[in-house]
């Protein structure tokens, strides 16, 4: 049996491992925080390890699990986080790695029923395949080379990061002119102003839940950031994009970053 080491427990990155086990996959998992995991360490989970599978929040604390872990020529470096297509290719450099960064949400994530955008060499893909599968709606093959997974996911990004930035101003508008924000949400979302993220996030912005974390707001600091910056390295303008991580970087620097990324809305507020 293919044997997974699994670096990364947090919101995503638990669910997604419980259900692989679940489906009868042989993972060992480790987490930084000492109540996650099977394993005392990073090593200890990669060690012997097929497929190492990197579910962390951010490029640095990849960095440092790859500097801890000894990886075998032929182990498959899986990596499943949005660290950007900068990141992934210097690893592949290195590593032998598939670049399959998800989107879906926590509640999907332990279905088995993700979007998980997959790059890499075709041999290496087969490889994992049948893990990807087991925790996919859908794994589209969306490039040959590591980082197109990441480029798409943060095309992906972009567009999640406007639209709930978009909902929260348009809700604290609807408040502003003293309208029921939940009345106008009922409304609007039967229309063409409909969205997933007006939907989903703007319950939760009506709601007032911010403390039911299900994707904190520094998340998408990170994410947005990842965008601009991947927009400047090919020198493109993404005016929107920028305004919505102006918001985000506001709300953690107000307090929000832990809570839920719905908080935004209390930034539209004040600017209203």
């Amino acid at each position: 049996m293919v044997r997974i080491g699994w670096i990364g427990l947090g919101a995503m990155g638990a669910p997604m491992a419980a259900y692989a086990a679940r489906a009868g996959h042989d993972i060992t998992t480790y987490d930084v925080a000492p109540d996650r995991g099977d394993a005392a360490s990073a090593a200890d989970a990669a060690r012997d390890a097929d497929i190492i599978v990197l579910m962390v929040a951010t490029a640095d604390q990849a960095e440092a699990v790859l500097a801890e872990v000894e990886l075998a020529p032929d182990t498959v470096l899986l990596v499943m986080s949005t660290v950007g297509p900068a990141a992934v290719e210097r690893w592949a450099q290195t590593f032998t790695v598939v670049d399959a960064p998800v989107s879906g949400g926590v509640a999907r994530a332990g279905d088995g029923d993700l979007l998980i955008m997959v790059s890499g060499a075709a041999d290496s893909i087969e490889r994992v395949r049948p893990l990807l599968d087991t925790l996919a709606r859908s794994a589209p093959l969306v490039g040959d080379r590591p980082g197109d997974g990441q480029k798409v996911k943060l095309v992906n990004q972009l567009l999640c990061g406007v639209h709930i930035a978009a909902a929260a101003e348009a809700l604290a508008f609807a408040e502003a002119m003293g309208l029921d924000p939940g009345a106008v949400r009922d409304v609007i979302r039967d229309g063409a102003a409909a969205s997933f993220m007006l939907d989903d996030r703007g319950e939760r912005m009506v709601q007032g839940a911010f403390d039911e974390v299900k994707s904190a707001l520094d998340i998408f600091v990170k994410d947005m950031g990842l965008v601009t910056e991947a927009a400047r390295s090919v020198d493109h303008a993404t005016p929107l994009a920028a305004a919505a991580e102006a918001l985000y970087v506001a709300g953690s620097k107000a307090g929000l970053g832990r809570m839920d990324d719905s908080s935004v809305i209390e930034v539209a507020r004040g600017a209203s």
